[in-house]
């Protein structure tokens, strides 16, 4: 039950902003919208309003926005097919742009209720090099011997390069600089696997932040990894490194959602942040179907100076559309075999 709840609000939280960006474009752009859904199937809720038809539908994964003249020709001045080619472009990409936002809205909430690290020295282990030596809670880290230390992570890979030997530690304390010296420490730990392993340390740990702007940034940041990291991805499979059998549909997604809410609902919202990153992108591709292939007709006739007939479109993004619904079948059958074949 909980896998199918969380199931279910990942699918709402990839479709249902993405359509909800297209909307607020569309009504931005004077375009002219018949309806706005939350969800999809039959009505079970209406409510007309100005000009908008506002639903609720049977089944809760996503919605739609049906915009006037945006699969056929229409002599409404407001009809999404009359709008000049810049305004197509700007709905049409709305929608991944809402998805990325949402990702990363996710990350940001996700980073700033578990906190990150700083360069602030938190607790000082007592009878520890860094007790001896001086050094106290607060203490912000600023350079070990010559190496800038940005990120929490940096002290400790010089340390461990260190091999024991004395380092000279810059840090600011009061808004004053100093230097101290200090000799790490080989103590009994655990690597990122937890296996057991020895390691070089001072006996500090680091000062956890919640601030809320500072999550944004991470949060940002962390989106940014997110699409280098599917671009990569993508690159793999077009030039073979990878196969489509790698890929994962709706049946591999609810097995993810499945296997990380075991481990905490915040490795579900990286999962939900990472889909929304890779459902932005793919949206955006130069293939019929899709937002970016729609965009690539808007720009031909931009370039052309001439308009693409419905017919001739419709049935481009008709045959898209039968070949992502077989590719949809594949990678469901791979999921299947993925999951219940071994």
């Amino acid at each position: 039950m909980k896998t199918a709840i969380l199931a279910i609000l990942l699918f709402c939280i990839m479709i249902f902003p993405h359509e909800l960006g297209h909307f607020i474009a569309a009504r931005k752009m004077g375009v002219k919208v018949n309806e706005f859904a939350f969800g999809m199937g039959p009505a079970i809720w209406k409510k007309q309003g100005k000009e908008t038809l506002y639903s609720i539908r049977l089944f809760p994964v996503g919605g739609f926005c049906a915009m006037e003249g945006e699969d056929e020709d229409s002599d409404e001045p407001r009809a999404f097919g009359n709008k000049k080619p810049w305004q197509k472009i700007v709905v049409l990409a709305a929608g991944s742009v809402m998805n990325v936002i949402c990702a990363i809205l996710i990350m940001s909430l996700v980073i700033g209720i578990i906190g990150f690290t700083t360069t602030v020295v938190g607790e000082v282990a007592d009878n520890m090099p860094a007790k001896v030596a001086g050094i106290l809670e607060g203490d912000r880290i600023l350079k070990v011997n010559d190496t800038e230390i940005q990120q929490w992570a940096d002290l400790s890979g010089v340390l461990q390069a260190s091999e024991g030997e004395t380092v000279e530690i810059t840090l600011e304390r009061d808004k004053e600089v100093r230097t101290i010296s200090v000799a790490p420490q080989l103590t009994d730990g655990v690597d990122a696997q937890g296996n057991p392993a020895k390691g070089y340390v001072l006996g500090i740990t680091c000062r956890i932040s919640h601030n809320p702007f500072m999550a944004l940034v991470d949060g940002a940041q962390s989106t940014w990894n997110m699409t280098k990291m599917m671009f990569t991805a993508l690159g793999q499979l077009f030039t073979g490194k990878a196969g489509v059998d790698e890929l994962s549909g709706p049946v591999g997604m609810i097995n993810m959602v499945s296997q990380t809410s075991q481990y905490g609902f915040w490795y579900y919202g990286f999962l939900t942040a990472l889909i929304c990153v890779n459902l932005a992108i793919i949206n955006l591709l130069p293939l019929p179907a899709l937002d970016g292939g729609r965009i690539i007709f808007v720009i031909y006739s931009m370039i052309t100076g001439r308009k693409v007939s419905e017919k001739v479109e419709g049935t481009v993004h008709f045959i898209g559309i039968v070949l992502l619904l077989g590719l949809m079948i594949f990678v469901t059958m791979n999921d299947i075999t993925r999951i219940f074949g071994n």
